[in-house]
């Protein structure tokens, strides 16, 4: 059994999507995060689709950094060519094997996500 909720309200669907797009709006050029770490960080781990969606369907997610979210892997999002030529353009390395070199681009906040948020809205 999970030690989380799977289901959320429609409000919580609403806050989670704020929520990434702070979280995603924070990573810095040159580096990359996942679709799982930032479902993590808004606290439903077991939502890193629901990001993806969140990024391509949201109206001012083309705002936000998203080419710089990757997967667990560091496969960027399949049909969207552009994403490693933008972060190719950052500096973003790649290996060998056309996925993102993790050990050199990986970004993991080490604020929390009540502390990112927070930082957001005082920006705005």
């Amino acid at each position: 059994m999970n030690d989380y909720r799977n289901k959320m309200t429609a409000e919580e669907a609403r806050q989670f999507g704020r929520d990434v797009l702070n979280i995603v709006a924070q990573i810095p050029r040159g580096y990359v995060t996942t679709y799982g770490h930032i479902a993590a960080l808004a606290g439903w781990p077991s939502h890193s689709r629901m990001v993806g969606r969140t990024l391509r369907y949201t109206p001012g997610a083309e705002q936000v950094p998203c080419h710089r979210v990757v997967n667990a892997v560091g496969r960027t999002a399949p049909g969207w060519s552009m994403q490693r030529t933008l972060l190719e353009r950052e500096g973003v390395g790649f290996r060998p094997n056309g996925r993102v070199d993790m050990q050199r681009h990986l970004f993991t906040p080490c604020r929390t996500l009540d502390d990112a948020v927070e930082t957001s809205r005082h920006s705005l």
